[in-house]
């Protein structure tokens, strides 16, 4: 979770503003969320590459290097810049020690 703090001189307490804050609002705009629609498959695998990749104290060069591509690959996949193929996301989840799963909903 992202959080950014607020602080006000009229309040004595601080605010909390989260991502998740951020996103709920945003998604009152009609134009952001059909934008976030399109893109929330890229976005959820991006953030759960990138958490599986700290839990496990993994740069996105030494990840490369174990799945023998370069760190750019992994870096345009975490930033939804990258339209990766079933093989790579196989590669990624054996280096990772994870479960690929793929699913309709």
């Amino acid at each position: 979770m992202i959080s950014f703090e607020i602080s006000s001189n009229h309040m004595k307490n601080k605010l909390i503003y989260t991502f998740q804050d951020h996103l709920k609002a945003s998604l009152k705009d009609p134009k952001f969320k059909k934008v976030w629609k399109e893109s929330q498959v890229e976005y959820d695998l991006a953030s759960a590459l990138i958490r599986k990749r700290l839990d496990k104290k993994i740069s996105q060069r030494s990840l490369a290097k174990k799945i023998n591509t370069t760190q750019a690959v992994i870096s345009r996949i975490e930033t939804m810049s990258a339209n990766p193929s079933l093989f790579l996301l196989k590669r990624l989840a054996e280096a990772l020690n994870s479960k690929l799963i793929l699913q309709f909903k």
